[in-house]
């Protein structure tokens, strides 16, 4: 967290830190990229709901980028 940013605010992602994502990322950098707060994307994963395609592997949950990119309005 940053030194000025208030308690509980979630920091989005840049345009650049987005267009440099691999092909799928954990949960949190969704989240962030989203502006979600933790509990919020997991519940929304857990029930199926996330806003773009979410991988379950394990107990693990990846997040598509090509599919966030499009949910962003970011898609190549």
């Amino acid at each position: 967290m940053r030194e000025n940013e208030p308690l509980g605010r979630v920091k989005g992602m840049s345009r650049e830190e987005l267009l440099e994502l691999p092909a799928a990322v954990d949960l949190e950098t969704g989240n962030r990229a989203l502006g979600l707060g933790r509990s919020k994307g997991y519940g929304l994963a857990k029930r199926g709901q996330y806003p773009c395609k979410v991988l379950r592997l394990g107990s693990a949950y990846r997040v598509v980028t090509a599919d966030l990119l499009a949910v962003l309005g970011l898609a190549a």
